[in-house]
């Protein structure tokens, strides 16, 4: 992100590493196909920094998203709440002072829950962080703010979000270029090309930029005349 511009993207959306292998919540991860996944990890990345340490990690990337949106433009951050040590841990020291002018509920639809301390956890959060001349294409402000989303399934990235949730913010903006810092699969830069917007992605592994590059060659957009790829990069 240091090798862009200030002010060079409209949209971010992204989706990091949650952290999830330094979790004390008493996770099981299953037998399912999705839990074989989530328990194998990332590519090249273990995901399991001290808590401490993430929440400068990811304080310092949401500094530089800032610093890439011009004054109309915004940051949809996806991140899931959990329990360490038996108490509830959102993410407020990440986007503490950060201008979050909303939450949106993702309900993940589905979902498996071995754990009898709680009930099961079916959604996650984004947090719609926005400068102050941000907005909305007309109409959309009527969608609600709790998005019932299934989860992708159909995809060999431990930790993938449909492609549904990034289609809809971007059809919900006039953003033309936009920004996705972990890429992974791809997802928020297929769902750019669909709608005819320019896009940006990037991830550390260049396995993930593979199979995102895959998954955008055998894309077809719905406005083929207007979309082009800028960069997505490893």
């Amino acid at each position: 992100m240091r090798q862009l511009s200030d002010g060079s993207v409209d949209l971010i959306i992204t989706s990091p590493p949650y952290n999830l292998k330094d979790a004390s919540g008493g996770t099981r991860w299953g037998g399912s196909r999705a839990g074989r996944k989530m328990k194998a990890g990332y590519a090249h990345y273990s995901d399991d920094m001290p808590r401490d340490e993430y929440v400068a990690w990811q304080r310092d990337c949401l500094t530089e998203m800032m610093r890439l949106i011009p004054d109309t433009g915004a940051i949809f951050y996806n991140h899931k709440w959990r329990v360490s040590n038996l108490l509830i841990e959102d993410q407020s020291p990440i986007v503490d002072g950060f201008p979050v002018r909303q939450i949106i509920i993702w309900h993940r639809t589905g979902g498996i829950n071995f754990n009898d301390r709680y009930f099961l956890p079916n959604y996650e959060v984004i947090y719609m962080i926005a400068k102050r001349e941000f907005e909305l294409l007309p109409g959309a402000n009527r969608i609600g703010c709790v998005w019932q989303i299934r989860q992708e399934t159909d995809n060999e990235h431990p930790c993938p979000f449909p492609i549904e949730l990034p289609h809809r913010i971007i059809q919900s903006t006039s953003a033309r270029v936009v920004l996705d810092p972990f890429i992974g699969s791809g997802t928020t830069a297929v769902a750019a090309k669909m709608l005819g917007r320019d896009y940006i992605g990037i991830d550390s592994s260049q396995q993930y930029v593979d199979m995102a590059v895959e998954r955008l060659n055998s894309c077809r957009t719905e406005h083929p005349l207007s979309c082009e790829t800028v960069s997505l990069v490893g």
